[in-house]
């Protein structure tokens, strides 16, 4: 009866808690709308990043960014200026200096040609594919590993001395890097989300045809995507092999169109370098040299990060590491080496160094202050200081354009009594104005072949005398480093030449370049 009782009771009962379900549609939108807010920032800060990296970037680094690049556009838009002896041999593409000279071409239409847009404009359109690559890099990194993981490896990557230095310039290592930076996030590394063979092979590809040497850096990269793939057969015919005709032919017809011939560059680049020697002729270093110095100065403070995500990260991403060793080791076997060489291969090192910064729980933002302010010092001198010079000389070379319409003035006539290619050249004055320099093309077998800047530089005064055996024939202006005033002292003076102007370019002058620029004009 009792029982029957407590089952009828109506007194008061115990709260019933049920249980919450949440919608997987409202989930899935709530994770898209923050993964797009944070699309978003990442990559307007990677933008305005990049912008003000680009501005305060104001030095040279090497001949390349300018005269296998906007040289070459320049006279493809505007029908003057310079070609060095790599487009007469034919082993540079058009690919590349196409891309910029479409820039000049749309500034041409719009009647917006000026010398400062056509130097600008190109560096903050390499700013921009760098941000982008940026971005796809963080969210890479982020598919991969967690949030955490990516902000650390995308401050690693940010704050690379050398990324500032190299990445908004116009040098076709820099767009290799972003190119290759954009692969990876197609490219199938373990637990990756976005991997697409025809998206990576694709964009491989293009690197390649900008740089034939990006081949080095990707090679044991294609061999681990065949050897993980089940359908290799299908990799091959399917991916490798139409992807990369299709390209070949492409950069064959583009060139084909520019030389009026039919030009493989990629054969005639690997012929004359590789198996020819002819890099040689630009210097040569030890084998350990990148072992021993270069890549300490790429990865520069990085380097103990580096190391310690080595050991963290080794079994994941042993194939990243592989990757940066072979192409060290296969750079180490040819005569000539930059720096810039291996630039390509910082990304993958930045993914160790994230490792590294991460695992550091207790003094991560120690040391990430350390390797801020280790990275901005290098960052702000070579950008703004070290080797300013033979950018700064040309704003004063492109004031002789206003000259060169005055019929009551001599007509400007310039020499650059410098070592080859020190300079840009009409891409900076955008006016043409008489300038010639010392030419020294590699000996390609050709009779009666002489370099130029050698016989100068054997003897400045004899050079002179024979060069320019009437005052008539005499040029208007020159152009020297400081070291080489006291040798040419003479031939200054006895035909009324005076100092015009005085340019700082470094604080380690080194053999034929000086610490300072010197402008000459003759009265």
């Amino acid at each position: 009866m009792e029982n029957l009782r407590s089952r009828l009771s109506f007194g008061k009962k115990a709260d019933v808690k049920l249980r919450k379900r949440k919608s997987r549609l409202y989930s899935k939108e709530d994770e898209s709308l923050e993964n797009g807010v944070l699309r978003a920032r990442v990559l307007v800060f990677s933008v305005v990043f990049r912008l003000v990296n680009c501005m305060l970037v104001r030095t040279s680094f090497v001949p390349d960014e300018y005269w296998q690049s906007l040289e070459v556009s320049h006279r493809m838009v505007f029908n003057y200026g310079y070609l060095t002896w790599e487009w007469k041999a034919g082993i540079r593409g058009f690919v590349y200096p196409l891309f910029y000279a479409c820039l000049y071409k749309i500034l041409l239409l719009l009647n917006h040609d000026s010398v400062n847009l056509l130097i600008w404009l190109p560096r903050v359109a390499q700013a921009l594919l760098a941000a982008f690559a940026d971005t796809k890099f963080f969210f890479l990194i982020r598919s991969l590993e967690n949030h955490n993981m990516a902000k650390w490896t995308f401050f690693c990557h940010m704050v690379s001395w050398f990324s500032w230095f190299c990445c908004t310039r116009t040098l076709t290592n820099s767009t290799e890097t972003t190119l290759t930076c954009l692969a990876l996030c197609y490219f199938p590394l373990p637990g990756s989300k976005t991997h697409s063979s025809k998206k990576y092979l694709a964009l491989v590809s293009l690197a390649v045809i900008v740089r034939p040497t990006a081949l080095i850096v990707w090679f044991p990269l294609l061999m681990h995507h065949f050897w993980q793939e089940e359908h290799k057969l299908s990799l091959v015919t399917h991916n490798y092999i139409p992807i990369g005709t299709f390209a070949l032919v492409i950069s064959a017809l583009i060139d084909c169109m520019f030389y009026k011939k039919w030009t493989l560059v990629q054969f005639n680049f690997l012929k004359l370098n590789i198996f020819h020697g002819v890099a040689d002729f630009y210097g040569s270093h030890p084998w350990h040299w990148y072992i021993s110095q270069g890549f300490a100065v790429v990865i520069g403070p990085h380097l103990p990060f580096f190391l310690h995500g080595c050991i963290l990260a080794f079994r994941k991403y042993k194939i990243l590491l592989a990757a940066v060793v072979w192409t060290i080791g296969v750079y180490s076997f040819l005569p000539h080496k930059e720096f810039r060489f291996i630039y390509p291969v910082l990304p993958f090192c930045m993914l160790f160094c994230g490792a590294s910064l991460t695992h550091l729980k207790a003094h991560r933002r120690s040391a990430a202050a350390v390797l801020l302010v280790a990275n901005l010092i290098p960052a702000l001198y070579t950008g703004l200081i070290h080797q300013r010079g033979t950018l700064d000389v040309m704003i004063h070379i492109q004031k002789l354009c206003d000259v060169k319409g005055n019929s009551t003035h001599a007509q400007p006539d310039v020499l650059f009594l410098m070592p080859c290619h020190s300079t840009p050249f009409y891409s900076h004055i955008h006016c043409p104005l008489k300038m010639r320099f010392l030419e020294c093309p590699p000996d390609l077998g050709e009779e009666g072949y002489f370099d130029e800047a050698d016989r100068f530089y054997e003897d400045p005064l004899l050079w002179l005398r024979t060069s320019f055996p009437y005052k008539s024939s005499l040029p208007t202006h020159l152009v020297l480093f400081n070291v080489l005033e006291k040798e040419i002292s003479a031939f200054l003076q006895r035909n009324e030449f005076v100092r015009t102007a005085e340019i700082f370019h470094t604080h380690f002058p080194e053999g034929k370049v000086g610490g300072s620029i010197f402008i000459y004009e003759r009265h």
